[in-house]
């Protein structure tokens, strides 16, 4: 971890390729509004707010969502829930294709009142497969409109999941967690990490499970799976990824995906492309 490296920023609309501007600024046209999108790489919806709540899945790639004091990534098993008025950026690195799904705010009473990555269980996600194949249009229909209300029903009861890859704010943790990020593939042993960082082992696994609520290595897992998923939908083999992520075989690799996402690195591909 050379401490002249400087960690890759995040990206900022500043950075960005391309800037999207979010649909709505006054009022929604529904008091629900489902709304599919796919986004190029190095995408950014500038810092802005709304007066609705905003749930955002992806079905593809990795939405990430800023707010002032938290950074949630959004891999296919989570969703963002970001309450109304709450000020935030989104982006996304590679391609990716997503939904949002705007509540006007008396709709939002049994959704949590602070920002959370939301698991989306079994149901809600059909019901927002089923969506993106079939959005609902304008006049809407008797039964979209029991759907989505249906949808949001199952939001609220959504357990919260915190952020799905938290980051630290830490001075010797932050540092090292954003050095991992740039360098996904150094599997060096905590002990060795923190030698370098001129702190000790038991001072990181203390920060680690007071700033990001797990283990380190919970946390680098979570990592490689991020970084997994654009270069499956992307094409490349399971092998040369493994490799790439610092592992010594396919095997090893696949083990960790499945254990972390329910479904094998092949099943994961196999998925994007299907939503293609």
């Amino acid at each position: 971890m050379p401490q002249t490296r400087q960690p890759m920023p995040f990206i900022s609309p500043d950075s960005a390729r391309h800037l999207a501007i979010p649909p709505f600024t006054d009022q929604l046209p529904e008091p629900i509004w489902f709304r599919l999108v796919c986004m190029p790489a190095e995408a950014t919806y500038p810092l802005h707010q709304h007066a609705w709540g905003e749930f955002v899945y992806s079905y593809s790639g990795v939405m990430e969502v800023k707010l002032t004091d938290h950074h949630f990534l959004v891999p296919p098993q989570y969703g963002v829930w970001l309450p109304p008025d709450e000020t935030h950026i989104g982006m996304n690195q590679a391609e990716a294709c997503h939904c949002s799904v705007y509540i006007a705010r008396p709709h939002c009473e049994l959704l949590p009142a602070k920002p959370c990555a939301l698991t989306v269980g079994p149901l809600l996600r059909a019901m927002l497969d089923h969506l993106r194949q079939h959005p609902p249009v304008v006049p809407r229909t008797a039964a979209d409109t029991r759907m989505l209300q249906v949808m949001v029903d199952l939001l609220g009861q959504a357990p919260c999941a915190g952020s799905y890859l938290p980051m630290s704010t830490d001075p010797v943790l932050g540092k090292l967690l954003r050095w991992l990020e740039l360098h996904p593939e150094d599997h060096r042993p905590l002990t060795e990490l923190a030698r370098e960082a001129n702190t000790s082992e038991r001072t990181l696994i203390r920060r680690c499970q007071r700033d990001l609520g797990m283990s380190f290595s919970e946390w680098r897992q979570r990592l490689a799976v991020i970084k997994a998923m654009p270069l499956l939908e992307a094409g490349q083999t399971v092998e040369t990824i493994a490799l790439d992520l610092g592992y010594n075989s396919a095997s090893a690799f696949i083990s960790m995906f499945r254990r972390l996402m329910d479904i094998t690195p092949d099943e994961f591909r196999k998925r994007a492309d299907s939503l293609a």
